[in-house]
């Protein structure tokens, strides 16, 4: 007779469960729909506080920091001590940031609310990640997508919201995106409630048996590489993320004099492109193998953003719109890549990378925000242009195929 554990793990491998899937993907959505806030209301607290663009590339440094730097150690101890109410507590602590930022008052206010914002995605994104892989009965790349794509269309649309709600009203009305905290909350209690009854571990045979190929074909120091290079690929992209996320709608309101309404619009149009982009992803690395993909995402996307920084307007939004759509098909296809690299340690992974990617996010938009001031915003975009070159080192990974 089978084993409780063993029966589970034979029943995800089979059937993979939509409807916690899309649930954790709305999850995702609204985590990073509140996330996607602070970003967003840059240029509010830019002119209430008369911020310079150090101290912006400041607030995101502390905001990325706080959620990238707990990211590996909460992965690290739930894969030991899952904790199905971690989802709901990591919101909880995402609601109290923003209510906090909605009366901040001061700098360091500001400072230390969106460290909490970030503390409660550090929490969410570990075990999210593990129910979706939990969830996705063997197809990974596609529950990797699904997850993922719910964190970037919250993304695209939060600023969206931003600029109707809060950009016209000013500050203190950061406080009604509390209402979709507490709507994430109740739905990550029920996903947490499927979590705590399908949590068992699985048998060491049905992991290694859902990857392309065993890790017991790589030496430990090939592993290593890989994992270096993946993080090498992770540091190109966020890092010119990280430009087009903190700095395109400065970048197009000192160009193109357009309005800051205008620029949420355009900012918009791009991360709805990243969100798009996503759900193509984990699925074609699926098919084609994850190599592939990641090679062609962060690679493919160069001779566009080459282009972009000699763009006029419509062309500038074109190019940011196809930037979007290839370079965010990268992150799926790398989780799930090093995932099978480290089969058995989901929460590890998801937060070293989450994490590591929230950490190039916030660094990156420090020292942009620092070279900005010393030079513009303009010259900021032509110097980022060359980062997705970085992305020919994914030759050097090993081919995983079916």
């Amino acid at each position: 007779m089978k084993s409780a554990s063993a029966t589970t793990a034979n029943q995800l491998t089979k059937g993979t469960v939509y409807s916690i899937l899309f649930a954790i993907s709305f999850g995702h959505f609204l985590n990073d729909l509140l996330q996607s806030v602070i970003p967003s209301v840059y240029p509010v607290l830019k002119d209430s506080f008369n911020l310079t663009f150090t101290q912006i590339g400041l607030i995101t440094l502390v905001f990325q920091l706080s959620a990238s730097l707990l990211q590996p150690f909460v992965g690290y101890y739930t894969d030991r001590n899952p904790n199905p109410r971690s989802l709901a507590i990591g919101m909880g602590i995402t609601l109290v940031g923003l209510l906090s930022l909605s009366f901040a008052n001061s700098f360091l206010m500001i400072l230390m609310s969106v460290c909490f914002v970030g503390m409660g995605s550090s929490i969410f994104h570990p075990e999210a990640s593990r129910v979706a892989q939990l969830a996705s009965g063997g197809k990974k790349g596609l529950a990797q997508s699904i997850f993922q794509v719910g964190g970037n269309a919250g993304s695209a649309i939060g600023p969206l919201m931003a600029a109707a709600i809060i950009v016209p009203y000013g500050q203190p009305y950061i406080r009604w995106f509390g209402l979709f905290a507490l709507l994430a909350i109740v739905i990550l209690t029920i996903v947490g409630n499927w979590y705590k009854v399908n949590m068992q571990p699985k048998p060491v045979s049905a992991v290694q048996g859902s990857v392309e190929v065993s890790s017991n074909a790589l030496s430990k120091s090939k592993i290593t590489t890989s994992i270096v290079i993946l993080l090498l690929l992770i540091f190109s992209k966020y890092f010119y993320m990280a430009s087009m996320t903190s700095y395109f709608t400065f970048y197009l309101i000192d160009k193109f004099d357009v309005s800051v309404q205008q620029s949420q619009i355009y900012l918009f149009a791009f991360l709805a492109a990243v969100a798009a982009g996503t759900i193509l992803g984990g699925p074609l690395g699926d098919k084609y193998g994850r190599k592939l993909i990641i090679w062609v995402s962060i690679l493919g996307a160069a001779p566009f953003t080459l282009l972009l920084p000699h763009m006029d307007l419509t062309m500038t939004v074109v190019m940011a719109i196809i930037i979007g759509v290839i370079i965010s098909s990268a992150f799926s296809a790398i989780l799930v890549y090093a995932t099978d690299l480290m089969p058995g340690k989901v929460g590890l992974i998801a937060g070293l990378f989450f994490g590591f990617a929230f950490g190039m996010g916030g660094l990156g938009s420090a020292v942009l925000g620092w070279l900005a001031d010393r030079t513009s915003i303009i010259y900021v975009f032509h110097i980022c242009a060359y980062l997705p070159l970085i992305g020919i080192v994914a030759g050097f990974l090993p081919n995983f195929r079916k």
